[in-house]
C-alpha cells in the first residue's frame, strides 16, 4: 500500500540562524528562540508575539533545605538540538551546571519547544528530574512584551477584559488554577484584530504570575509550582494564535478543547444521569437559614451586642414561609438551607448532626423536607467538609492538612471559631456518613451544597500518614461531590471552576471580581462572560438581583447580568411584588435558554456599559447598565 504523504502537512523546518538564535519555520507560524534568555518570538502572519526573557526571580530551588532564587537562563551549560515528532518540530534544550554563590547546584532542566499540529501551535514542555536540589517554582514562558498587546483576557471569576493602560491597580485574588483568580486554566491577549491565548495543559500545579499597577502595563506569565516538593512530572503549556479574533474566539477555542477532551458534560447529559436536575430549569433559588451562632473566638463575634451572636428561626417557621411563597405562584424552587446543624451555620464541621434541637431537631427537619416535597420544591442543605473545627467531636490534629514546613493552619475567622483544614482524603467518608444518616432518618434530602470545594484552589498535604497532591485533592473533592449524585441529589458547590464541571449541576454564583474584594466594590477591569461562553449549557448559575450585590459591580443591577447570562434568579423567602415580577422574568429566560450555548458577546458603546449577548439559537439579549434596561430579541419574533 502506498502512503498518501501529500495529504500530510509538512513539518516545520528547524535551523540555527546564528550563534544564539534558533528558527522554527512552519507554513503559517514562525518561531524564534533565544537560548541565552529563554525568550520566544512567535510570528503569525503580520502579527508578532514576543514572550519576555526570564528574570532573576523566576526559578526557586530548594538547596540544602533553604530556598535559592535563580534566573532559569543562568545555566553554565546550554545544549540545543533540533527535535521532531511525526506531528511537531522545534528544539530540545538542556540546561545544566547551575550555581549559587559559587556553589554548584544539582539541577538539570530540559525544555521541548515545538510548533505542533496543523495549527502550528506553540507548545512548551518542561522536564526536570528530582535531584538533590528540587524546583519549587518556575516562571516560564514569560509574559508577553507590553508593546505586543492592547488587552488581556483572564477568566478571573466570570471573566475580565483588561486594557493595557487601565487606570486602576488590578490583582488576582489567587494565582493558581481553579480558584477565583483562574476559574479556567487559560488566558489570552488581543493585539489589534489578532489574538493569542494560552492554555495550561497540566494545570493542577500551575497558574500565572500576574501584575497590573495603576496605568499598566499588564504582565501575565506562566507559573509552575512543585507537587509535594517535587517536579514530579513534565509540565506543558500551549499557545494558539487567532489571526482575526478576540476574547470570544479564545473562549470558543477553549470550549472546543474541553469538548474534545470529554471534560465538557452538558446539562442534557446531567439530566439524563440524574433526572431531578430537570426540576432546576427555571427554578428560583430560595437561600434561607435556621440558626446563626457565633462563637466567642470567631472574628465575627459581637462583643458589645451579644444578642446578635444567635439568630434562630425554627424549621416549622420556615415551613410556613415556604407555604406562603407557594401561594404567590411559585410552584418550583430550589431551597438552600443554611444553619440546620446541631450548632448552626459554619459550626462544628464535619460533625453537624443531629439537626438543631432548638429549631425542632430531627422531626422538625423531616417535616420541612416533606413540606418542600409537597410544594414541588427541591430541598437541599448547605454543608462543609474543608473547614475542620477544633471543638468538633471527631477532631484529630493528625487529620489536618500539613504544609511543607510541617505546620497546620489554625484560624478563627468563621462563625464556629477556631478551626484547621481537614485533609481532603477524609472528606468523602464524612460526606457519606452524614448524608446516609439524614436519609436514614427519613429526611427527603434532594440536594447538597458542599462549600468551597469548587472555589478554593486544591490543597496539598505533607502529612506522612495521608500525603495528598493537588491532583489527588481534586479527585477526593470530586468523589465527595459525586457521592451526592449517588443518592439522587442535585450537586452544588460555591463557584464554577473548570475541574468541577463534570461533577456539579449547580453553583452558588459565578459573578465578577471587585475591588477591594468580591463582596462589594467597583469592577476589576471590564466584566466579560468568559466562563459562560464556555460552560453556560453545562451548569446552572444563579444571580442576585440587587445593585452592587455580591460579585456585582457597585453601579450595576445584578438582575441585568442574570438575564443577559440566562441565569437562575435568587428569590427571598418573603418577596415583594416587584421582586417576584423580576424573578419570574429571569425564570422564563433561563428555562428557555438553559440548553443553548452562549455564542457571542460584544460591547455596543465606548464606555463598556451596553452589552449584547447572542445565543446559539439566535436569541439576542442587550443590557444597558447605565440606564438599567434590557431588551430580548427572540429568534421567532
Amino acid at each position: 500500500f502506498s502512503t498518501p504523504h501529500a495529504a500530510i502537512t509538512p513539518l516545520p523546518t528547524v535551523e540555527q540562524v546564528d550563534a544564539q538564535l534558533w528558527h522554527v519555520s512552519g507554513q503559517t507560524n514562525q518561531l524564534l528562540f533565544d537560548p541565552s534568555t529563554l525568550a520566544l518570538t512567535l510570528q503569525s502572519g503580520e502579527t508578532q508575539w514576543r514572550l519576555s526573557a526570564t528574570g532573576e526571580s523566576d526559578l526557586i530551588l530548594l538547596h540544602n533545605g533553604s530556598p535559592v532564587t535563580l534566573n532559569p537562563a543562568a545555566a553554565g551549560a546550554v545544549e540545543v538540538s533540533a527535535y521532531r515528532t511525526g506531528y511537531s518540530a522545534g528544539v530540545k534544550v538542556r540546561l545544566s551546571q547551575y550555581s549559587a554563590d559559587n556553589e554548584p547546584l544539582d539541577l538539570d532542566l530540559t525544555l521541548l519547544i515545538t510548533l505542533d499540529g496543523t495549527g502550528e501551535e506553540l507548545v512548551c514542555e518542561i522536564i526536570a528530574p528530582d535531584n538533590r536540589d528540587r524546583i519549587q517554582e518556575l516562571v516560564w514562558p514569560g509574559s508577553l512584551i507590553p508593546d505586543d498587546f492592547d488587552h488581556t483576557a483572564v477568566p478571573f471569576m466570570q471573566g475580565m477584559l483588561l486594557p493595557q493602560t487601565w487606570q486602576h491597580h488590578v490583582w488576582l485574588y489567587d494565582q493558581l488554577s481553579f480558584g477565583r483568580g483562574l476559574y479556567m486554566p487559560w488566558w489570552g491577549w488581543q493585539q489589534g484584530e489578532a489574538a493569542l491565548w494560552t492554555m495550561l495543559e497540566t494545570p493542577n500545579d500551575a497558574g500565572c504570575r500576574f501584575e497590573h499597577p495603576a496605568g499598566g502595563p499588564t504582565r501575565c506569565a506562566t507559573r509552575w509550582v512543585s507537587e509535594l516538593g517535587n517536579w514530579a512530572y513534565p509540565r506543558r503549556v500551549r499557545f494558539s494564535t487567532i489571526p482575526q479574533g478576540d476574547y470570544v474566539d479564545m473562549a470558543r477555542a477553549y470550549r472546543q478543547k474541553v469538548l474534545e477532551s470529554g471534560h465538557f458534560v452538558s446539562l442534557r447529559e446531567k439530566i439524563a444521569r440524574s433526572p431531578r436536575v430537570e426540576r432546576m430549569l427555571g427554578a428560583p433559588v430560595v437561600h434561607t437559614s435556621i440558626l446563626y451562632h457565633i462563637q466567642p473566638d470567631s472574628s465575627y463575634y459581637h462583643k458589645d451586642n451579644p444578642e446578635l451572636n444567635d439568630q434562630l428561626v425554627t424549621f416549622q417557621e420556615r415551613e410556613k414561609q415556604l407555604e406562603a411563597l407557594a401561594t404567590l405562584g411559585i410552584d418550583n424552587a430550589y431551597v438552600h438551607l443554611d444553619g440546620w446543624g446541631v450548632r448552626g451555620y459554619d459550626n462544628l464541621h464535619p460533625d453537624v448532626l443531629p439537626p438543631c434541637e432548638q429549631a425542632g431537631g430531627w422531626e422538625g427537619m423531616k417535616a420541612l423536607s416533606e413540606t418542600c416535597e409537597r410544594l414541588g420544591f427541591t430541598f437541599a442543605i448547605h454543608d462543609q467538609y474543608r473547614d475542620y473545627y477544633l471543638d468538633a467531636p471527631s477532631y484529630q490534629e493528625r487529620h489536618t492538612v500539613v504544609d511543607a514546613a510541617g505546620n497546620r493552619s489554625i484560624h478563627g475567622v468563621w462563625y464556629g471559631g477556631k478551626q484547621s483544614i481537614l485533609c481532603s482524603r477524609f472528606a468523602p467518608g464524612y460526606v457519606r456518613r452524614n448524608h446516609q444518616a439524614l436519609l436514614a432518618h427519613g429526611i427527603l434530602l434532594r440536594g447538597a451544597y458542599l462549600d468551597v470545594f469548587s472555589v478554593v484552589p486544591p490543597d496539598e498535604c505533607f502529612a506522612p500518614e495521608h500525603p495528598v497532591t493537588r491532583s489527588q485533592c481534586l479527585q477526593f473533592r470530586g468523589a465527595a461531590l459525586d457521592s451526592v449524585r449517588a443518592w439522587g441529589g442535585v450537586v452544588s458547590s460555591e463557584e464554577p471552576s473548570g475541574w468541577s464541571i463534570p461533577h456539579l449541576d449547580l453553583v452558588h454564583h459565578g459573578p465578577y471580581p471587585l475591588d477591594p474584594n468580591p463582596g462589594k466594590g467597583r469592577a476589576m477591569g471590564i466584566p466579560i462572560p468568559l466562563f459562560n461562553l464556555v460552560y453556560h449549557d453545562a451548569l446552572l448559575t444563579p444571580w442576585s438581583l440587587g445593585r452592587g450585590a455580591w460579585g456585582i459591580p457597585e453601579n450595576d443591577l445584578g438582575r441585568l447580568h442574570g438575564i443577559a447570562n440566562a441565569g437562575l434568579p435568587y428569590l427571598g423567602i418573603t418577596p415583594s411584588e416587584d421582586e417576584l415580577r423580576q424573578v419570574q422574568e429571569m425564570m422564563a429566560v433561563q428555562k428557555r435558554l438553559a440548553f443553548t450555548p452562549l455564542l457571542n458577546h460584544d460591547f455596543l458603546d465606548a464606555a463598556w456599559r451596553t452589552q449584547r449577548f447572542v445565543y446559539a439559537d439566535g436569541t439576542e439579549i442587550t443590557i444597558d447598565l447605565e440606564n438599567d434596561t434590557y431588551n430580548i430579541q427572540w429568534p421567532d419574533e
